[in-house]
């Protein structure tokens, strides 16, 4: 029975990711681009929780951590050039 309903949380996933691919390659601004690849990487990170408890294993944990952690940061880099064109910044006072 939980594993019927694993699959379909799985399969239910895989559809919202092909959503997002969508908005991702069609969107009609930059910030709807970023903001799919966002929900791409949390949809992966949940896919990935859903295959460990189907395996019943602890292993991918870490693997869903750093994947998070990657996605967090890509996120606020892509916001950043956006709102000033630059990620990192230069020129410092001296």
């Amino acid at each position: 029975m939980i594993e019927s309903l694993l699959v379909v949380a799985l399969c239910f996933l895989v559809l919202s990711i092909l959503a997002a691919v969508y908005r991702l390659i069609k969107g009609p601004s930059i910030p709807d681009r970023v903001q799919a690849l966002d929900n791409i990487g949390v949809n992966i990170i949940a896919a990935i929780a859903i295959i460990s408890i189907f395996m019943r294993t602890s292993a991918f944990f870490s693997v869903m951590l750093l994947l998070g952690i990657l996605s967090f940061i890509g996120t606020i880099a892509f916001a950043r050039f956006l709102e000033r064109g630059k990620v990192i910044e230069s020129d410092r006072n001296k």
